[in-house]
């Protein structure tokens, strides 16, 4: 899908060189993805706490 957006240059090289990119598709999907998962992981760990553990779970089994 082709979708015409006004990102700031500096904003787009900036992040064009620190992530070795070759193209700014390939800068803008990537932060795109990142920006979705870092949005997953803290939807994630707001759940920490929230949840009584298992009494039975032996950490040590799976080792």
């Amino acid at each position: 899908m082709t979708t015409n957006l006004a990102i700031d240059d500096d904003l787009i090289n900036e992040a064009l060189n620190l992530g070795h990119f070759k193209t700014r598709e390939d800068t803008v999907i990537t932060a795109l993805r990142e920006f979705i998962s870092r949005r997953k992981q803290s939807e994630i760990t707001d759940l920490f706490g929230q949840f009584d553990p298992d009494p039975d779970y032996d950490y040590k089994v799976g080792r």
